[in-house]
Formats: structure tokens, C-alpha cells, sequence
């Protein structure tokens, strides 16, 4: 028999119809990323929990919801920006079905609060099926609105069974954020995990198309970038974006591809541009693509889908063939470019803070088997630290390194006159060796290790050292990539953690004559570094201070750190690496900065801002008289004059006990500065140093060079 025909209950249509319109979170959030944007928003915040199955927050400072539409703006079939059909041909919003938070609100249960900019407070409601579950209720808060989605599709069993997966849900949010933040680049974007401090991306206010390329995509893509600009008058359509270049090339495409500022797919668009790049790509190799397309809006139809992800327009088939021509034309003219990307790496050439490592995974990797197979040509690199170094194609080899004399004694602390460099020191098995029980120093030490970069951290234990550039900047070598690192940064940190790892357990470097403290803190409070002023008080008072709080804090300088200060006088320094001397010209500023700018207030913010300016001092500098220009400075170790690279015990500054720093003879075999860099530091940071997160992107190690790429270069020459 043939079935009764019956009209669906209203609950029934509306959740098939939400069913369309929201097929995932990213959709939810998509769809909500173009109110606020509708909105007049320039700051939206985003807030996931369990890929946004369990929350799906957005909080933006747009224009708000009037108090009077609360009650009907979860309603299907309500907007603000559509009154007739035929406003369709000139739309210029994102939305205008009125279909989307309704939708929502039928798979999930929501929250608005919002406000208007001449509303006294801001209102907020919940909905369930697009309608208040109570009543409005006032409430803080500032101008814009938020909106709370928790537990989406909660009342569709086999949808919500479906996304086992929250890792990929979530990384489907973020390629949508991305996108959006590419193209609205004056808008502010953030997205986080729910309880996370840190954010996924993070995009500033006012930035540019380039720059949050770089910040969501990598810098690797963003230097490859060339612009394209195109127009066509005859089908009226302009076309603008940004393009990789033939240098560069993908396992799978990335195509951002926006019609009149609608995020859409257009198959006919990214067949005819990947047609391009076939002739310039290796084969099964895609090119990164971003483009916005802007056509008459009375030639687009963008009422063809419930997610509104397609739209049609005219002349389609001509306007692909046109902006093909223009990218092949991009691509020829911009061929001599591949060459030269990589000068902007060179010293003295300023290069952006952001163009730096983005290959070296943050995320912890263990060491691959070795193969036994035969290694192509392009992954042979050089394994052997006897082999020729950048000094030897610079000049002659200077003579082999003799034993460091200094003028200063070093004498041993009890048992503990070796400077063990290895982490494990501190965990009182040797011999000796005091325990660190302060829970303030030990939380400090873990501190190194939740914030250590494992990715860099693989690269310094396993790098070959090439060179010294200068005495700011060397080259070291990993697997197959070349990098510049920064000196002057990577021992400064260095000498922060051997501060920490080696607590109580510092050898002495004696002062072959003690420095009065008084002079040393007068000599400090001369220079411009000091930042003296009148209002500081005198000087001689400032000098006495100084005296009087470090000679208060003699007892636990000496047990802590090795310092020893009798009757006013530095007699000791401690050993922070042997045999290495730091720089005696930064002392009368390290002097006073230890009693100035550590916080003797609080016990784990003391021995952080002391090891801190210990490390300042310690760290290796580039020469002071080179007035900035360290490519050419004279080649002596640091912190020793010239009678202490000659093992003469003289002394050249009667009033304080320092020895000043001059050239040594031409016919000293003394090790020189590039010398201690190679043969002490370097080789310290391989055993010791846990990178913090933040070199990965402050420009302290940068990549320069790397084999592969530039054997695909070659070939394509």
C-alpha cells in the first residue's frame, strides 16, 4: 500500500536543515568568524575544547546585538543584512541567509552576551531549537559580542560518533582561522585550547598579507612569495594575491582562494593555475597559492550552497584562461629571483626577526637507525671535525693552541675545583660534590627543562662546528643544513644554566690582587651604562651602599657562588667553565649591578637575576674597541691582557687589580678568541645547553644554507 504522506514536524526539519548547514565545528566556527566580521570586528578571539565538540567560543569588539533582537536573532531566516531577494546581486556581506546561529542552536546549546556601543551594560541569553531558554538578563562586559557553543551535536548521536578524532577536528579549525586571518590581515586573530595559556596562532591588528603568511604558514613559504596583480576589464573582474615562486614546491597544494571576500573552492581555478606550475614544479609537486578574486556582484551567484563554500559566476572558463596567463607571466618574470633569496642571511644584512628556523620540529624526536645503505650525492656532508674549517680558506693556519695561563689563580672550592659541565652534576653521586636541596634553585633547573626546545636542542648536541664569522656570529652544521648562530646570546644563556646546574659547586678564579669594591663601583657609576643621574644621589653614597650590601651578603656570595669579599675588596670570582675568563672590563658593572638590580627581596627571584647578570657578565662579547665593527678585531681570548697570554703576573691597573686588554705579540702561540669559541664553548653548548623555545624565533640560529634545496636549484639550472 502506498504511505501516508504527512508534514514533518517543525524540531525535525530544522535539525535535518542544521544538519547541512553545520557538517563540523570548523563550519560552526566559519560561520561565526563571518558575523563578527560582518560585525566591523578588528579583534576576534577563539576558544576550542576537544577540537570544538565541547566548546566552541568567539569573542570579537564588533558593532554588538541590540537588546530589542535578542529575542529573534537565533530564529531561522533573521538577518540584518538582506530585506529583499534582489539585494542579493549587490551583497556584500558574508552572511544574508539568517540561517547560520539558528542552525547552530538546533545541534548545540548556546550562549550570546553582548553589547552595543550605546548600551549601558551588555545583555546575555541562552538558546535551545532558536529560542531563549529564559529570560534576558543584563549583565559587564565590553562592547561586541560573544558567543558560547558547548556540546555540538549532542542530539545527533551518529554525527558526534563520527569525530573520534579531536586532534583533526581542531587542526580543521585552525587551517579555517588561518585562511581568514591571511585575508583580513587589519583584523586580530587568536586561537587557543580551552585552559591553554599559550595560543595556536596568533596574528596582530594591522598586519599585512605577507606577514601573517609568515606567522600561520611558515617563513620558508613566506620568502618564496612573489604578488600578483591582475585586471580584466572586458570580464570585470581584478584580481590580486600572492603566489610561490618556482623555487618552492609542496607534497599537497595549499590554495586560499577568496571571491568577493568569500572563503570558496573553485575547481576550475585551481586546475587551470596548477596547470602552470606543472612545467615549473617537480612532478606530484603543488605550489602555494592565495588569491583574492573580486567580480561584479551582479555576475555571482553566492546562493548555491547551504555552507556557502561555492558560488558561481560568468564567464568562469574565460576568467580562469585570463588569471592562468597572469600567473605563468609572474612565474617568467620573476625567474632570476631563485638565486637570491638567501643574501638576506648574510652578517650585516638586516634580515625580518620572524625569517628564521621553522623546519626543526618542536616536538620530541628520537634518533633514526642509522642506514647501512649507499648515501645519495646530496646527503653527504662533512661528519669529520678534522676536516678544513672557514679559517682555513680566510688564512694561513695559526699556530697549535698551548695550554691557557692567566695571571688570576685559579684555586679549588673543597673538593670541588673541576667545573663539571654535565647536567647530572647536580645530583649529588659525585664525589664531593654538594646536593642543591633549594627548592627555589630546583625549580629554577626544571624551569630549563619544561621551556628547552627539542628541536634545537638535537641540533646543538649533534652539530660539526664550521667557523667563526665573527666574534658575535659562527657557523655550525646539522645533518644537511648550514646555520648562524649568535655567539654572544648561546653563551650568555649557557652561562645561566651552568649558574643553576652547578649551585654550591663553583671553583674560585683569585684576583692576583683584590679589587676595593668602592673604586670598582665608582668606575661603574662613570660610565654612561650605569644610567646615573642626579637624582640618584652622589655618587661616593652609591659607591659605600654598594660596599656595605654585598659585604653583608659576603657569607652567602662565598658559600653559593665563590665569591669571596673581605674588608670591602673582591678577592674571588667563580668558575663558571674551564678555561674560560671572563672579560675584566665588564666588572665594575657587573659590581654594581649585583647589588642594584637583583631582587634580594624574594629567595627564587634572587638567584634567578643573580645568575642572570653573572651570565651577562660571563657571556662572550664582541671586542668593545671595535667600536661595533667585530669583523676585524685583534685575535686574543677574552678577559686576558697581554702579559696573561704570556704568563707574566703583571698588573696594569694598580687601583682596582685588573688587567687591562691588549693585542698579544704576533709571535704568540696563546690560544686565541676564535680558539676558546671552537675548542671551550662550542663544545660546551653541545653537552650542556638546553635551548629555550624562544631562540627558535629571535633570530639567534638561522638557516642559511641547505643541501637538498639547493641541489633542486641546480637542476632546474
Amino acid at each position: 500500500m502506498a504511505g501516508t504522506i504527512r508534514k514533518l514536524d517543525e524540531v525535525v526539519v530544522n535539525r535535518i536543515a542544521a544538519g547541512e548547514v553545520v557538517q563540523r565545528p570548523a563550519n560552526a566556527l566559519k560561520e561565526m568568524i563571518e558575523n563578527s566580521l560582518d560585525a566591523k570586528s578588528t579583534n576576534i578571539q577563539l576558544t576550542v575544547k576537544q577540537g570544538g565538540l565541547k566548546l566552541l567560543q568567539i569573542q570579537d569588539n564588533g558593532t554588538g546585538i541590540r537588546k530589542e533582537d535578542f529575542g529573534i536573532v537565533c530564529e531561522r531566516f533573521t538577518t540584518s543584512k538582506l530585506t529583499k531577494f534582489e539585494d542579493l546581486s549587490e551583497i556584500a556581506t558574508y552572511g544574508f541567509r539568517g540561517e547560520a546561529l539558528a542552525s547552530i542552536t538546533h545541534v548545540a546549546h548556546v550562549t550570546i552576551t553582548s553589547k552595543t556601543a550605546d548600551s549601558k551594560c551588555a545583555y546575555k541569553a541562552t538558546y535551545n531549537d532558536g529560542k531563549p531558554t529564559g529570560p534576558m538578563k543584563p549583565c559587564a562586559g565590553n562592547q561586541g559580542t560573544m558567543i558560547t557553543v558547548e556540546d555540538l551535536f549532542y542530539n545527533m548521536d551518529v554525527r558526534r560518533k563520527a569525530f573520534k578524532n579531536h586532534s583533526e577536528e581542531h587542526a580543521k579549525i585552525a587551517d579555517v582561522v588561518q585562511k581568514y586571518a591571511i585575508h583580513n590581515a587589519k583584523v586580530g586573530f587568536t586561537l587557543k585550547k580551552f585552559g591553554e595559556s599559550s595560543a595556536d596562532i596568533r596574528t596582530p591588528p594591522n598586519s599585512t598579507v605577507t606577514d601573517n603568511i609568515r606567522l600561520t604558514y611558515g617563513s620558508t613559504v613566506a620568502r618564496e612569495l612573489l604578488p600578483i596583480s591582475h585586471e580584466d576589464k572586458t570580464f570585470a573582474f581584478k584580481l590580486t594575491g600572492q603566489i610561490s615562486s618556482a623555487s618552492y614546491s609542496l607534497k599537497k597544494s595549499i590554495f586560499l582562494i577568496f571571491i568577493n571576500h568569500r572563503l570558496v573552492d573553485c575547481s576550475t581555478l585551481r586546475k587551470a593555475i596548477e596547470g602552470v606550475y606543472t612545467s615549473y614544479l617537480p612532478k606530484n609537486m603543488h605550489p602555494f597559492l592565495y588569491l583574492s578574486l573580486e567580480v561584479a556582484a551582479r555576475n555571482v551567484d553566492v546562493n548555491v550552497h547551504p555552507t556557502k563554500h561555492e558560488v558561481h559566476f560568468l564567464h568562469e572558463d574565460a576568467i580562469a584562461e585570463s588569471i592562468q596567463r597572469a600567473v605563468d607571466a609572474t612565474l617568467l618574470s620573476s625567474d632570476s629571483s631563485r638565486t637570491f633569496y638567501a643574501q638576506a642571511y648574510l652578517p650585516g644584512v638586516a634580515a625580518p626577526v620572524s625569517e628564521v628556523i621553522t623546519e626543526i620540529s618542536d616536538k620530541s624526536s628520537s634518533k633514526s637507525s642509522v642506514s647501512t645503505s649507499k648515501p645519495y650525492a646530496h646527503q653527504m656532508v662533512r661528519t669529520d671535525n678534522r676536516e678544513q674549517k672557514l679559517d682555513a680558506f680566510l688564512q694561513p693556519k695559526p699556530p697549535a693552541a698551548t695550554v691557557l695561563v692567566n695571571a688570576v689563580d685559579v684555586s679549588p672550592h673543597g673538593d670541588s675545583a673541576r667545573v663539571d659541565t654535565q647536567h647530572s652534576s647536580t645530583s649529588g653521586n659525585e664525589t664531593g660534590r654538594r646536593q642543591v636541596k633549594l627548592t627555589s634553585v630546583l625549580i629554577l633547573q626544571e624551569v630549563l627543562k619544561t621551556k628547552a626546545h627539542s628541536g634545537l636542542r638535537e641540533v646543538f648536541q649533534n652539530h660539526k662546528f664550521v667557523g667563526c664569522v665573527n666574534r658575535k656570529r659562527a657557523l655550525v652544521q646539522h645533518n644537511t643544513k648550514l646555520y648562524l648562530v649568535n655567539t654572544t646570546v648561546l653563551s650568555k644563556e649557557l652561562f645561566y644554566q651552568l649558574m643553576l646546574y652547578e649551585f654550591g659547586n663553583f671553583g674560585m678564579i683569585k684576583l692576583s690582587n683584590p679589587a676595593p669594591i668602592y673604586e670598582l663601583a665608582m668606575l661603574a657609576l662613570d660610565s654612561e651604562e650605569s644610567g646615573w643621574s642626579e637624582t640618584d644621589g652622589s655618587k661616593e653614597e652609591l659607591a659605600r651602599y654598594v660596599v656595605d650590601f654585598l659585604s653583608s651578603q659576603s657569607e652567602m656570595l662565598l658559600d653559593y657562588f665563590s665569591i669571596h669579599i673581605e674588608n670591602g675588596e673582591l678577592c674571588t670570582l667563580p668558575l663558571l667553565l674551564e678555561p674560560y675568563f671572563p672579560s675584566m672590563e665588564g666588572l665594575p658593572m657587573y659590581i654594581l649591578r649585583l647589588a642594584t638590580e637583583v631582587d634580594w627581596e624574594d629567595e627564587q627571584k634572587c638567584f634567578e637575576s643573580f645568575c642572570r647578570e653573572t651570565a651577562e657578565f660571563y657571556s662572550f662579547k664582541p671586542n668593545v674597541a671595535s667600536n661595533g665593527n667585530d669583523d676585524c678585531v685583534p685575535e686574543k681570548s677574552p678577559g686576558l691582557s697581554q702579559s696573561e697570554q704570556t704568563g707574566e703576573a703583571t698588573q696594569s691597573e694598580p687601583t682596582t687589580g685588573l688587567d687591562s686588554e691588549s693585542v698579544p705579540d704576533e709571535d704568540s702561540s696563546t690560544p686565541t678568541w676564535k680558539w676558546t669559541v671552537e675548542h671551550v664553548i662550542y663544545p660546551t653548548l653541545k653537552t650542556t645547553l638546553l635551548p629555550p623555545k624562544h631562540f627558535a624565533d629571535n633570530g639567534s640560529i638561522l638557516e642559511v644554507a641547505n643541501l637538498p634545496d639547493l641541489y633542486k636549484v641546480f637542476e632546474r639550472c
